[in-house]
Formats: structure tokens, C-alpha cells, sequence
């Protein structure tokens, strides 16, 4: 699969990862459609990248279903079809037990579940009728269990990788791909916020790249770095006592802001 000639449509694209990517698909001689709560974050990258494709951009929180639907509604008007969509947005908080708090993990879930949800509903019924189309949603090696003071974040990843694998299942009688991106520790805005160690942590160029290739590979699946992979997986099968153990060493002492991509 190649990105010539193709309309793409990216999810928190102000930052991070998505920042990244809507950096390096301009090279590839196609179009961009870049979504994010914080469109202004966005105006250096169209003046960077004016002369190498068509990018638009568009303010949209997708944890809003009016927000979104209207979004890709003038989406389809300016470029006429959508053919990858890279649903990149998300958001991490880090909690105090002490603090629970239903609205924290509303807009966790809001975000990082429901906000691929909502995007999908838009694209859709135009993939099932072209019988073609590719569905890109980057989620999280943290997904493999529940760590302690990131029990929302966990579960939104988990939550968003099942969906997508379903999805890929589901849709591949109608020759539409499902990817999974499963990074472990970026260095992005908000992985700074994190006061723990992060083992690992790849710059987020490397990160774009490896996600791109992925993407033109058609890959089911998009995970790294190996040793994040690896040891994600080792924990997913650790016994439970083990797990705790081990887990319990590590609470976090207070609550810290929301950070966003």
C-alpha cells in the first residue's frame, strides 16, 4: 500500500504522534485532513508543509458525537472521500485513589474509546460501500494490565484494542483494514508529565516512522519497541500474586493534571 494520491484523516494531530505523522505524510504526495481539539497548535505545520500536499485542518473534540459528525461532514465536502484514517487521539491521567472521580474517567474513555467510536460511525458506511478503505487507531502496550494510579487509562487502551481487533475482523469481508498501533514509551507532551521511569522511551520521529512503514505493510498490528513488547506481554501472563506484589511497590502519591495530545 502506498500514501500517493490518498486522502488521510488524522486524530490529535496537534502533538505527539499525530504531530509527527501529519510532519512526514506530506513527503508521501497526499492529502491531510488534521483534526484536533487545538487547532492553532497546527498553523506552523501548514506553513511548513504548504508546498509539498493539501492539508486542512479542523478544531473537533471526538468525544463529541455532534463535534465529530460535522467535522467529517466538511471533511468529505473539501476533499471529496476519505480513504486512511488515523485515529491518534488521546489523553492520560495519572490518579490517587483518594481522589477517585467518575468525571476523570469520563473524559478518559470519552477520548480514547468512544472517541474512535465516534469517528468510525462517520467513515463507515462510505468504507462498506467502496468495499475499501483503512482504519489506523493508536492505542497503548499499557493495555496488558491494570497498573496502579493508571487504572482509566489502561482500561480506555484495552477497551480501544478490542474494539479494533473485532473491527478487523468483522470488516475484512469487505476488503477494509483494521490496524492496531500499540507504542510504548514516546517521548511526547504527555509522556514529560509522567514523574516515573520510563524505560526505553523512543523520540517520536522514530515512532512516526516505524507507524508509517507499519501502515504501508499493512501490518494487523504495530507494536514497539520489542522490549515494551516483550515485557508487556510477560506481565499480561504473570501470575496475579506476583503481579500485586510487585505493583504495590510502585502507588502513586498524588493526582496529577490531565495532559492531552
Amino acid at each position: 500500500m502506498h500514501f500517493e494520491n490518498k486522502t488521510i484523516v488524522i486524530t490529535g494531530a496537534s502533538s505527539g504522534i499525530g504531530y509527527s505523522l501529519a510532519k512526514s505524510l506530506p513527503k508521501e504526495n497526499c492529502s491531510l485532513a488534521l483534526i484536533a481539539r487545538r487547532q492553532y497548535l497546527l498553523k506552523n505545520l501548514i506553513n511548513e508543509s504548504k508546498k509539498e500536499g493539501t492539508i486542512r485542518t479542523y478544531q473537533c473534540d471526538v468525544g463529541k458525537v455532534s463535534e465529530t459528525k460535522l467535522t467529517f461532514e466538511q471533511i468529505k465536502k473539501d476533499f471529496g472521500s476519505i480513504d486512511i484514517v488515523i485515529l491518534n487521539s488521546g489523553v492520560s491521567l495519572r490518579t490517587d485513589i483518594r481522589k477517585y472521580s467518575s468525571s476523570d474517567a469520563k473524559e478518559i474513555f470519552d477520548i480514547n474509546t468512544l472517541g474512535i467510536v465516534n469517528c468510525v460511525e462517520q467513515i463507515l458506511p462510505d468504507f462498506l460501500e467502496h468495499k475499501s478503505g483503512i482504519i489506523v487507531g493508536v492505542t497503548s502496550l499499557a493495555e496488558s494490565r491494570g497498573f496502579p494510579g493508571s487504572g482509566f487509562y489502561n482500561a480506555s487502551k484495552a477497551a480501544a484494542s478490542l474494539l479494533l481487533e473485532s473491527l478487523r475482523i468483522e470488516l475484512k469481508p469487505y476488503n477494509i483494514k483494521v490496524i492496531t498501533v500499540k507504542p510504548g514509551f514516546v517521548k511526547t507532551p504527555m509522556t514529560d508529565k509522567n514523574e516515573f521511569h520510563m524505560p526505553f522511551m523512543m523520540n517520536v520521529d522514530k515512532a512516526a516512522k516505524i507507524i508509517l512503514e507499519g501502515i504501508k505493510n499493512e501490518k494487523k498490528v504495530i507494536q514497539f519497541p520489542f522490549p515494551i513488547v516483550l515485557g508487556s506481554k510477560i506481565l499480561k501472563f504473570m501470575p496475579d500474586w506476583l503481579f500485586d506484589y510487585l505493583m504495590s511497590k510502585k502507588l502513586p502519591s498524588r493526582k496529577d493534571k490531565i495532559s492531552a495530545v
